[in-house]
């Protein structure tokens, strides 16, 4: 998809909130941090925001994709570099090549992987981390057992370096800890039983830290470095964050129209009285989801609600009155003594802000700051 620079919508992103946001981290958990920049470092941009964490104190990354990790050290990030989900078998050279550590969810998958590294000459070790299934029913081992038999079939072989262990919990952001605690007692009780501890040990991403005290050395923070609560408005921050993504655009035609003058696909909105109809160029291909009709943007400090079906690529807004074409238009962000949050436009969609950012197309330049 091609960068759509020669329009006026773009996100900035303020790269010193998240340094903030990272540097409170480490102050508060006391633990090395691993920023999670996985899904185009949720929607902020993978690269310029991973290295912003390295320059506020991150020892290393969390991606969901080997290519994400490839494309880090092709930037010259030599941090070490965990991948959250399975790899396919065939890829483990990959690994090796770029010095990429990986997630192991089975002896099965060590086994076909022990086969591949067997064909070849390597002066370097598969990095492994063993992630260990303690309720999200996701990805992971399930009993003590089988994680005993993994670890010793590592030991035994040329090809493999353990280097960490971990889960993830599935409630960590809610007030309720009871399934929490239960996790993590499933967790602690599993490390009781390992003959040894590997390099990192994690369970925390960023709502387990805020709200938990957690084993283990290291944070894999996700959420929280963007400034995003990660319980969305249930529980209170410990520390302050800053949201570090905003959204803007411009108005690109303002128009007079006459009472009974239908708006939009569908004709869903029809003007009561005479009405300024002003049209912004941003639409559901750029993520931003035609549910939001009858939500608002910010112009001039006031809301103007979105008016008609959101097109692909273009949105109407009802005005108070004439304004210039080129108005600045805020969808995230503040305008005046206004503010639109993600969490506000998650609340709108009755979704989640992971979900918001991470749907902003590539087709909406980042600008960085």
């Amino acid at each position: 998809m091609a960068v759509s620079y020669h329009r006026p919508t773009k996100a900035i992103i303020d790269l010193e909130a998240i340094r903030q946001n990272i540097k409170q981290e480490i102050n508060w958990s006391k633990k090395e941090v691993f920023a999670v920049v996985k899904a185009n470092g949720y929607g902020h941009g993978l690269v310029p925001v991973a290295i912003a964490a390295a320059e506020s104190g991150a020892s290393g990354f969390c991606v969901a994709t080997l290519d994400e990790g490839i494309e880090l050290r092709q930037h010259g990030l030599m941090q070490p570099i965990l991948v959250l989900s399975v790899i396919s078998v065939q890829d483990v050279l990959l690994a090796i090549k770029y010095d990429i550590s990986i997630t192991v969810t089975s002896l099965s998958w060590l086994e076909k992987a022990q086969h591949i590294l067997s064909e070849e000459s390597f002066s370097s070790l598969l990095k492994v981390h063993i992630k260990i299934d303690t309720g999200m029913g996701r990805i992971g081992f399930l009993t003590s057992s089988d994680v005993l038999e993994a670890i010793s079939f590592i030991d035994e072989s040329p090809n493999f370096n353990w280097e960490g262990i971990f889960t993830h919990y599935a409630t960590a952001d809610q007030i309720d800890s009871s399934y929490w605690k239960k996790q993590h007692g499933c967790f602690e009780k599993m490390l009781s039983k390992l003959p040894y501890l590997p390099t990192y040990v994690h369970d925390s991403n960023s709502a387990t830290s805020l709200w938990h005290h957690s084993q283990g050395n290291m944070v894999r923070l996700g959420i929280a470095m963007y400034g995003l609560n990660p319980s969305g408005r249930a529980m209170e921050e410990v520390y302050p964050l800053k949201p570090a993504l905003s959204l803007e655009s411009e108005l690109i035609q303002v128009k007079y129209l006459t009472q009974g003058a239908g708006i939009g696909y569908g004709k869903t909105y029809e003007t009561t009285e005479n009405q300024w109809i002003g049209t912004v160029p941003i639409g559901y291909a750029d993520g931003y989801s035609r549910k939001l009709q009858g939500f608002y943007v910010l112009i001039e400090g006031k809301r103007c609600e979105i008016v008609g079906r959101i097109c692909m690529d273009q949105l109407m807004v009802r005005l108070p009155h004439e304004f210039p074409e080129g108005s600045k238009v805020t969808l995230i962000g503040r305008n005046g003594d206004e503010q639109i949050t993600l969490q506000d436009i998650a609340d709108q969609l009755e979704t989640i802000h992971y979900e918001v950012a991470c749907l902003l197309s590539p087709r909406i330049p980042r600008e960085y700051k």
